[in-house]
């Protein structure tokens, strides 16, 4: 499998408020993902799994050390990056079709062929009928699906999504946990998609990972690399096997025993 991203040593460090000291946020993150690689990066909150999603994105830049996205340097964003937010970031004034059409119109496909972009992907998130509603007018649950469907629409090589379901209710979100699989995955011919998923649930992390990097609390290392060898397609019998309540378990317990303060 060839790799897709490449984390070097990178470490980040701010200014306190005052200036009189520097903060370290993350402390010599290593990894790789690899092509259509779903990566959980798993840690409690303040360890810098933002900040990191943040870099690869090209938003920040590393203090130290370097992101590499198909062995090129990370300095910017990019198209080949979508992102999902857990507040959704839609445009309020446009509706659920306009949305979705926003990434396909910036590249400057023709007009037909955004609409049946948008609609394709309205549609495999299971929103088709609602095209012409507003985000206003959408449930929590269907307005992240939008910011899923509006993501995977842009096409791009690799999907960023900082805790998208951590405002959503317990039912919804095993629910979107499928959604978000089953958009990712290949079909029609197009590869699997690469996903770096930020998160603090371990239950999550577990049922959608192929591979989770446990962080330690701030200043945020690598302390874990986790395989999960749960069987495909991830359904709700997934959360019933005994391997998933061990791998869960085995995680949890690393937290407690070797995620302590600096």
């Amino acid at each position: 499998m060839a790799v897709k991203l490449e984390i070097r040593d990178v470490s980040k460090a701010y200014d306190a408020p005052g200036g009189d000291r520097r903060v370290r946020a993350l402390d010599g993150i290593s990894f790789s993902v690899d092509q259509g690689e779903f990566v959980s990066l798993l840690g409690p909150s303040g360890c810098g799994k933002s900040t990191l999603l943040n870099m690869i994105a090209g938003f920040e830049a590393a203090s130290s050390g370097e992101i590499r996205l198909d062995g090129k340097l990370v300095q910017q964003p990019g198209a080949d990056r979508g992102l999902v937010f857990q507040d959704y970031a839609l445009f309020p004034w446009k509706t659920l079709l306009d949305n979705v059409m926003y990434g396909p119109q910036k590249r400057g496909l023709p007009k037909r062929e955004c609409v049946e972009i948008a609609r394709r992907y309205i549609e495999l998130v299971g929103l088709a009928g609602f095209e012409a509603h507003y985000p206003h007018q959408l449930s929590g649950g269907m307005r992240q699906r939008c910011a899923l469907a509006r993501s995977v629409a842009n096409d791009p090589d690799v999907l960023l999504m900082d805790e998208p379901l951590a405002a959503i209710d317990a039912l919804t979100r095993n629910t979107l946990q499928e959604e978000i699989l089953r958009v990712c995955d290949a079909r029609n011919g197009t590869p699997r998609k690469t996903v770096i998923y930020v998160t603090h649930s371990i239950d999550e992390a577990v049922f959608l990972s192929d591979r989770i990097v446990v962080m330690s609390p701030r200043p945020g290392r690598v302390f874990e690399l986790v395989d999960v060898p749960l069987p495909a397609p991830r359904t709700d019998e997934t959360r019933l096997l005994p391997e998933f309540h061990e791998l869960t378990a085995r995680i949890w317990r690393s937290l407690k025993i070797y995620a302590k303060p600096a």
